[in-house]
């Protein structure tokens, strides 16, 4: 059974930074991509960033480039998000979520292209 395990939320201050980490187990990876997906209150959830496994090929939102950086450790089953320049916006519940088999065809910035999801963390931005 896939497990996703969400770590790194909390409170910060407008401008300041965050890390949230994503540690994934229960088979391999090595075919897979995983993104972050955020949800507001009283909005849809929304895609923030995606990485392949193996390829290293990232995706941004437009609303984070510059100042969110998706990247991976492989010899641990993780995914991060390093979260910069954080504004009030950005405040949300931030999931982690994997797709299994990945290729270009799989259109990562799409939430029901992923199989499995974590609980989800808690970021808020205080102005």
């Amino acid at each position: 059974q896939v497990q996703l395990v969400e770590s790194g939320g909390g409170l910060v201050q407008v401008g300041g930074s965050l890390r949230l980490s994503c540690a994934a187990s229960g088979r391999t990876f090595s075919r897979s991509a995983m993104g972050w997906f955020r949800q507001a209150p009283g909005k849809e959830r929304e895609f923030v960033a995606a990485i392949t496994w193996s390829g290293g090929i990232v995706y941004y939102a437009d609303s984070v480039k510059g100042r969110f950086t998706i990247f991976r450790d492989n010899a641990k089953n993780t995914v991060s998000l390093q979260m910069n320049s954080l504004k009030p916006e950005d405040t949300a519940v931030y999931y982690c979520a994997v797709r299994l088999e990945w290729n270009r065809g799989v259109y990562l910035y799409n939430r029901y292209e992923y199989d499995y999801w974590g609980q989800g963390t808690r970021v808020t931005v205080s102005s």
